[in-house]
């Protein structure tokens, strides 16, 4: 029995020194999830302190992918950063939901407005989290 490479892709645009967006397709996942947390901590190490996860064409993430979310949302404060994470899927944000990373991450519904948000580093509410909220 062969299995069928996990729909992946993987891009990153530099806005300026500080700002970068990196935009993932498909699957975030136990045998994805290398290659994006190796991503995220090259642009970190790169200096990049405004990070916007362009997850929009996200279908399916599991437990190893909101590790990696985690962990670079921790890096990225420790250098007195900011991440946002752009997501519309409707199951993409209801696993947010219900997992209650949706008060953890601050998740908005497109890419220009996570990027104002980081670069402002102010999304509106006390302790951060999601504005976009699942439909």
């Amino acid at each position: 029995m062969s299995f069928t490479e996990p729909r992946f892709n993987l891009s990153e645009r530099e806005l300026d020194a500080s700002t970068t967006v990196i935009a993932v397709a498909g699957e975030l996942h136990v045998s994805t999830a290398p290659e994006f947390s190796a991503s995220l901590n090259e642009a970190i190490a790169d200096g990049k302190t405004s990070v916007v996860l362009d997850m929009t064409d996200v279908a399916f993430i599991d437990s190893t992918g909101l590790s990696v979310l985690l962990n670079a949302l921790r890096r990225v404060t420790r250098r007195d950063g900011r991440l946002a994470i752009v997501c519309t899927n409707p199951t993409v944000l209801r696993l947010f939901e219900i997992t209650r990373l949706d008060t953890t991450f601050d998740i908005r519904p497109d890419v220009d407005e996570a990027v104002a948000s980081v670069r402002s580093g102010s999304d509106g509410q006390a302790a951060g989290g999601s504005t976009a909220g699942a439909p």
